[in-house]
């Protein structure tokens, strides 16, 4: 088993322009699904923004980040980066998703998701938000 720890950034509009100039800096490989890609459009103006988006490098330099949906509270200094934990077995996100659950917030709750078998969103109690999910690849179709 193995499991990775990526910094997730979030932005208001600008995850793409902040993952192409991350890229440009560390080199590697860019992917990004919008809102329109993963059929969850909820708001029209947005379907174009990343829901979804990494750069991974050969080096090791990984970063994740999206753009919040307006409906969505949002401010730079208060709810700028997640910690995103991937895994590679239900069982495995399951098990560190309910030590993490200990005194925190669920935002939505550890379940199957549109792009995920597994997919969780939590703030532990010391206030840092958790994105847990088992990987699976994007296929761009």
């Amino acid at each position: 088993m193995s499991v990775d720890a990526v910094t997730h950034l979030n932005f208001r509009g600008d995850a793409r322009a902040a993952l192409t100039f991350y890229q440009s800096v560390f080199g590697g490989e860019a992917v990004m699904v919008t809102y329109k890609d993963a059929g969850n459009v909820q708001e029209p103006s947005e379907a174009d923004q990343v829901m979804w988006g990494q750069v991974a490098a050969g080096n090791g330099f990984r970063v994740m980040a999206y753009d919040v949906p307006s409906r969505l509270p949002w401010n730079q200094g208060e709810n700028a980066f997640f910690i995103s934990l991937r895994g590679e077995t239900p069982e495995e996100i399951t098990t560190y998703w309910e030590k993490l659950t200990d005194g925190a917030t669920v935002l939505q709750p550890l379940g199957p998701a549109q792009w995920a078998p597994l997919y969780g969103m939590l703030k532990d109690r010391f206030g840092v938000t958790w994105v847990l999910d088992v990987v699976v690849e994007y296929d761009g179709s």
